[in-house]
């Protein structure tokens, strides 16, 4: 759902009750400038814009501990 920042601003409990079901993106002039994401879905929004960036073979332990050691 897209709704502008006053719109957001002046009804910003409707807004957030809604946000617990789905995402509202909010914008200003027309263009998006943030989103409202309920809690449960946060998890599920992350890893959906991760698909395809992470190789599926990725084994995690060691590709933490490698990035670790380059800091």
């Amino acid at each position: 759902m897209l709704v502008n920042s006053s719109e957001v601003q002046n009804n910003f409990g409707k807004y957030l009750d809604l946000a617990s079901d789905q995402e509202i993106v909010i914008t200003r002039n027309g263009l998006p400038i943030a989103r409202l994401v309920g809690v449960k879905n946060t998890i599920s929004f992350l890893s959906d814009r991760l698909v395809g960036l992470v190789p599926p073979d990725t084994v995690e332990k060691p590709t933490r501990d490698e990035r670790l050691a380059r800091q």
